[in-house]
C-alpha cells in the first residue's frame, strides 16, 4: 500500500552522500550548481542569473516541504559538505503508486558515479518506504548520459517519447526509462545472494 510522508522527510545516506531537504543556507552551492548553462541546458528550469533566483527556487521547494508535495532534496558531499546537486519526485500518483523523479549535479560532480549513487538511493527509498510501484523518468535524447545514469540505476529503457516536453524553446524527444517494484525486489535478492 502505498504510503508518503513527505512534508516530514528523513535524510538518506549512501557511501558518499546525504540526501536532505535544502535549506536557504544551500542557496550559494546551489548557485553555483545553477548558474551553470551546461547544467540547465536539458531540465526544465532556467539557469539562475543570480543569487536571487537560487534562493527563489529554495523558497519554492520549502514551500512544497510544508505542503507535502513531491519536490526538490539536496545532494550533499560527504568529503566537502557542499550540495553538489539536486534529487525529487516531479510528480507521484497516489492512485497508481507511481512516480516521476528527477535530478541535476553540478558540472565539476559529473562522470564520478554521484547520480547514479542519489538515483538508486532514491529509487530503494521509493520502492521501500513509500511502497510504490513504479519509478519512472525522463531524459532528452540529446543528453544520453542522463539514460546511462538511469540505466546503471536499474531503470529500464521503455521508448522515445517524440517531442513530448516544449524546452528552451523548442520540442524535444524524450526517452522514459522505469523500474517496478518487483524488478526491484528481483535485483535486491541477486545483490544480496551474490559472492
Amino acid at each position: 500500500m502505498f504510503r508518503a510522508d513527505l512534508a516530514n522527510f528523513t535524510p538518506l545516506e549512501t557511501e558518499r552522500l546525504l540526501i536532505r531537504p535544502l535549506t536557504l543556507a544551500d542557496a550559494q552551492d546551489i548557485y553555483q550548481i545553477s548558474s551553470d548553462d551546461a547544467v540547465s541546458r536539458y531540465v526544465l528550469w532556467d539557469t539562475h542569473r543570480s543569487i536571487a533566483d537560487s534562493r527563489a527556487f529554495i523558497k519554492q521547494t520549502l514551500r512544497q516541504y510544508r505542503m507535502g508535495e513531491p519536490s526538490s532534496w539536496a545532494i550533499q558531499s560527504k568529503e566537502t559538505g557542499r550540495v553538489i546537486g539536486t534529487i525529487g519526485f516531479v510528480s507521484i500518483s497516489r492512485e497508481h503508486a507511481c512516480a516521476e523523479v528527477g535530478y541535476s549535479l553540478g558540472r565539476t560532480h559529473w562522470n564520478r558515479g554521484y547520480a547514479t549513487e542519489a538515483l538508486r538511493c532514491l529509487i530503494a527509498y521509493g520502492m521501500e518506504t513509500m511502497h510504490l510501484n513504479r519509478i519512472e523518468a525522463l531524459y532528452d535524447l540529446n543528453n544520453p548520459a542522463s539514460g546511462r545514469v538511469m540505466q546503471k540505476a536499474g531503470m529500464l529503457r521503455e521508448g522515445v517519447l517524440r517531442q513530448k516536453v516544449y524546452n528552451k524553446g523548442h520540442y524535444v524527444d524524450v526517452c522514459i526509462c522505469s523500474i517496478l517494484s518487483r524488478e526491484y525486489r528481483t535485483r535486491k535478492a541477486q545483490r544480496a545472494v551474490a559472492p
